[in-house]
């Protein structure tokens, strides 16, 4: 047997004993759990409160835009550090790149800010 297939072999083992110990020991779960189903594990649950019934609301979309600008916005800072911890390496290239990546990211800032998407009341 080449040492090839020694090693995809010993693979195959180890991937078929992890298998059989997950199944067994979800097996061995499902056989020892207590089964006493109840209508209210299935209703939806928000934050500790009723989804039916007065005082619940659905949260309003501006403030998962928000969220989702603050994630872009600081992924860009992501991108900026590196181009601003080795600036000289890249020379005039890297300022025109750099800067054509943050004029985009400004017109989706003035874009956000137009639609009033940063307001948050």
């Amino acid at each position: 047997m080449s040492e090839l297939l020694r090693w995809y072999l010993t693979a195959g083992v180890f991937l078929a004993v992890a298998v059989a110990l997950v199944a067994a020991v979800m097996g061995l779960g499902r056989l020892v759990r207590p089964d006493r189903p109840q209508p209210e594990k299935y209703i939806n649950y928000e934050s500790g409160v009723d989804p039916a019934g007065a005082g619940w609301g659905q949260t309003q979309l501006r403030y998962y835009l928000f969220a989702l600008l603050f994630v872009l916005f600081d992924v860009e800072a992501v991108f900026i550090f590196p181009f601003a911890a080795r600036a000289e390496a890249y020379d005039w290239f890297g300022v025109v790149e750099m800067g054509v990546f943050i004029v985009i990211l400004a017109l989706g800032l003035l874009y956000a800010w137009k639609k009033k998407v940063l307001r948050w009341i």
